[in-house]
């Protein structure tokens, strides 16, 4: 080899070691570029069958590393402190800096909760920015922290049941009339949307920084909900009284949209053991219905 060709050849050898030390740096571009191109790719397999229990497994398996590489990512800075976070019913005690941002928590809640940063949503006083430090938010030692979302595993089985699901479904299944037209609630909606009623939103999901008002019961009467979390309460006002509910004692929570007023719920709280212990609140802004749903109901202090 000339001297020419061993002098390209090194600088070549250079070139080569300098661009892996800059992607080997976790905190490089480079670096974060790859990590997203290979989360992005591990959940967008175009050879995985949805439709199969095979093609599940595998997507679910993706899922699994996705989670376990959230908890590697880099941690933020500053002394860790206690507070709860509650999920899908269920409290956690995490250890978490304040100076750390709203989506680095979810990074760290990833593999802890089980769902995808990206389909979380932390309520702080209402849905929390990602770029918000949790001291920015108020959060202090042995607060109390919402996070709403849905398992992506969840979703998958929702959104592909299996065949032998779609057959049962298919046969002589009698469906069930809708809230909004049985006969005990078309009295009170047929009387329209009450003038004081909040306006409602599709397609959005928080919960009520303050009391939420302009809604009805079955008789007619006015009624507002106050979440009060730190209580694990929700306060079930009427212009009688106010009824102070443990969170625990709500067996159930259902609700439909009302038809040509999707905007609006109609929605039952269960607070008994049968159907007929139901509380009926009609006019509820669909904007809060998911996130009232999703509103921790267990006995754990």
């Amino acid at each position: 080899m000339s001297s020419e060709e061993e002098k390209v050849s090194k600088e070549s050898e250079v070139t080569e070691d300098d661009k892996a030390a800059v992607s080997s740096n976790n905190n490089s571009p480079i670096r974060k570029a790859e990590e997203k191109i290979e989360v992005s790719s591990s959940l967008s397999d175009s050879n995985l069958d949805f439709s199969s229990d095979k093609g599940l497994s595998t997507l679910k398996l993706k899922v699994d590393d996705v989670l376990k590489e959230e908890s590697k990512k880099e941690k933020p800075k500053g002394d860790p402190v206690n507070f709860k976070v509650v999920y899908n019913k269920t409290k956690y005690d995490i250890e978490f800096p304040l100076e750390g941002t709203v989506k680095q928590l979810k990074e760290h809640l990833a593999p802890i909760i089980n769902v995808l940063p990206t389909m979380q949503k932390v309520m702080i006083k209402g849905l929390a920015k990602d770029d918000k430090t949790l001291q920015e938010l108020g959060v202090i030692k042995g607060a109390k922290l919402m996070v709403v979302g849905s398992k992506l595993n969840d979703v998958v089985n929702v959104n592909v049941p299996k065949s032998e699901v779609i057959k049962s479904e298919s046969v002589g299944v009698t469906q069930r009339e809708p809230l909004c037209k049985q006969k005990m609630h078309r009295k009170v909606l047929d009387k329209g949307i009450p003038e004081d009623a909040l306006p409602g939103i599709k397609n959005m999901q928080t919960l009520p920084l303050t009391p939420l008002t302009g809604m009805v019961n079955k008789h007619g009467g006015k009624v507002r909900l106050t979440f009060k979390l730190e209580l694990d309460q929700v306060w079930l006002g009427t212009k009688e009284r106010t009824e102070k509910i443990n969170m625990s004692s709500i067996q159930q929570i259902v609700s439909e949209k009302i038809e040509e007023h999707e905007e609006y719920h109609v929605m039952g709280l269960q607070l008994g053991p049968t159907e007929a212990s139901r509380y009926w609140i009609y006019w509820v802004p669909a904007q809060y219905v998911d996130a009232i749903k999703d509103t921790p109901i267990d006995e754990d202090d």
